[in-house]
């Protein structure tokens, strides 16, 4: 689930959300807040529809392309993409909900027949066939981090291909623990800045040859759009043993998200290549 999910948390709530929640080894579904949340978005992370348009147009999507989405959320990526470029791909999801919405999304855009959605736990899942595009936007908890995520990613992806991945970073330097927590960090080494993050990747073996970055516009969309879902949830079910939970966070969420997030949080999704594949 790309999600932003995990996008300005901290690691143990990245954690959090990365559980299973497995039953007999059946993967089960993500935590309810977020099923609360996110019920509506298209786009679970704090990119627009008119960014991924942007970010399909400069990695030169050819038709034909195939895609794998890691934590493809309500599949908004594929479908469009399919749609726009012509490309194929697979999503994979451990949230139930929105490996459905994704199918839907799908039929209304007339593209099932080049995209398909799997409800799966995304971590550790290669491909069977190799990808010229293996993504992870904004779900890099599945590999316990950036370098994870890149090394699994990398088993699925085809000899020139590349990877995208989709990660938060410091928009300007945090100036006290208040703020550091109010982003939802535990401490500033959870987040880099655009500088450090891109150097980070290099370090890793990788050229950047694309970057696509949310704007604060993006960042609205995505986040006030969860206050009205937990409002309508509160007014559907006040009887429900969740509702004090609903209730605190939508109480909370705003004020914080404008002190904090919006002030000091940048999110992009980066596109790489192995520097030893050529």
């Amino acid at each position: 689930m790309t999600k932003a999910v995990g996008l300005h948390r901290n690691a143990d709530a990245a954690r959090e959300r990365t559980i299973s929640i497995r039953s007999k080894g059946q993967v089960m579904d993500i935590p309810r807040i977020f099923r609360i949340s996110e019920s509506t978005h298209r786009i679970h992370n704090p990119f627009t529809p008119e960014k991924y348009d942007t970010l399909g147009r400069v990695l030169r999507l050819e038709p034909g392309t195939s895609v794998l989405d890691l934590g493809s959320g309500s599949g908004e990526m594929l479908c469009t993409w399919a749609r726009d470029f012509g490309i194929t791909g697979t999503g994979i999801d451990m949230s139930k909900l929105f490996s459905e919405q994704a199918k839907r999304r799908a039929e209304e855009l007339d593209v099932t027949g080049q995209v398909s959605f799997i409800h799966d736990d995304a971590a550790g899942y290669v491909a069977e066939e190799k990808v010229g595009v293996a993504a992870c936007v904004g779900a890099t908890w599945i590999g316990g981090g950036v370098a994870g995520t890149i090394e699994l990613l990398s088993k699925s992806l085809a000899s020139n291909g590349m990877i995208l991945i989709g990660e938060p970073y410091w928009r300007k330097q945090p100036p006290s623990e208040e703020v550091i927590k109010g982003c939802g960090a535990g401490t500033l080494s959870d987040f880099l800045t655009l500088p450090e993050l891109l150097g980070s990747f290099a370090e890793l073996g990788y050229d950047i040859v694309e970057m696509v970055l949310a704007d604060r516009e993006g960042w609205d969309r995505y986040e006030a759009a969860k206050w009205l879902n937990m409002r309508r949830w509160l007014e559907e079910n006040p009887d429900d043993d969740f509702a004090p939970e609903v209730r605190k966070q939508l109480s909370s969420a705003p004020a914080r998200y404008a002190s904090y997030t919006r002030e000091y949080v940048g999110w992009g999704v980066f596109a790489l290549m192995d520097r030893k594949r050529h």
